[in-house]
């Protein structure tokens, strides 16, 4: 386990000027990794969890797409709340897009997008593809969304797309990308903070019995990313995980209350992005419970 032996490296990044700067500074750092690595020593390396998070994002957009730019992307699916094929009304019309997404992640700093768009012919079934779009190209807009008490140094914003020019990534963009990246981000997500939790441990001399379940965490993660992100078995892995992770809070607040408080305030602020799509996956393990046949 290549990303073992490196875990214990003291580096801890500063902020630079932009995400890019410092997104770029860590690559720069850690070199040639799998995502899984990017994932795991990138979260260990960045100063707040919220950048831990960005590391695990960046992560699993290049899982989906292995030949993404080094630069940081997004991948824009949501609308009005919704990822659903159906509820979106961003169209391709050849290799041209119109329409919006609500969210993207890393905001006006992403220097290269993932657009679900529909494709379909009228009275056709739903369709999607997956199409690439380069903020600051014709008709490829940006807005910058208010700074949210969550990840605030992580921006957000909303994509406004006119006849934009794109390029179409292979397959289907809805079993393909933006279903199995439900379950990529989690587990990439997952494992950059717990591998910030384990810095900020060997920093403070936690308890050597809460890093090695920390440790165990990360070893479960691994074996997740070698699963096909929307397998029954990587849906049930994946929750185990969480329910591993979730049995650790107690005993990570109070190891992070007796130490320096920056790190107590900074987990304190931004843990709750783990929260964010727990309904999401409640649901896929349901799924997989009952096909596993364990209901």
């Amino acid at each position: 386990m290549a990303w073992l032996q490196r875990l214990n490296d003291p580096l801890r990044l500063p902020m630079a000027g932009t995400l890019g700067e410092t997104y770029a500074a860590l690559l720069e750092r850690l070199g040639q990794v799998a995502p899984f690595e990017l994932a795991v020593l990138g979260g260990r390396a960045m100063p707040t969890p919220g950048l831990a998070f960005l590391v695990g994002y960046q992560a699993a957009l290049r899982v989906l797409w292995p030949s993404a730019p080094p630069s940081l992307g997004a991948l824009c699916a949501t609308e009005r709340r919704s990822v659903r094929p159906a509820d979106m009304r961003t169209r391709l019309d050849g290799l041209r897009l119109g329409g919006s997404k609500d969210f993207v992640t890393a905001g006006l700093e992403a220097e290269w997008l993932l657009v679900a768009a529909r494709s379909e012919a009228p009275g056709e079934a739903v369709r999607l593809n997956l199409a690439v779009v380069y903020p600051g190209e014709p008709g490829v807009t940006l807005e910058a969304l208010p700074t949210l008490p969550l990840m605030p140094e992580v921006g957000h914003g909303r994509l406004h797309l006119e006849q934009a020019a794109c390029e179409l990534l292979a397959g289907d963009g809805w079993d393909a990308y933006v279903k199995p990246f439900r379950s990529l981000e989690d587990l990439y997500v997952l494992a950059a903070l717990t591998a910030w939790l384990y810095g900020v441990g060997q920093e403070c001399a936690w308890p050597q019995a809460l890093r090695l379940r920390l440790l165990s965490v990360l070893a479960g993660c691994a074996e997740g990313s070698r699963q096909c992100a929307d397998s029954v078995g990587c849906h049930l892995l994946l929750a185990g995980l969480f329910g591993q992770f979730q049995a650790l809070r107690a005993d990570i607040d109070e190891a992070l209350l007796a130490g320096p408080a920056q790190w107590a305030q900074l987990w304190q602020r931004d843990q709750g992005v783990l929260a964010l799509a727990a309904a999401a996956r409640d649901k896929r393990l349901a799924k997989a419970w009952a096909a596993a046949g364990l209901s």
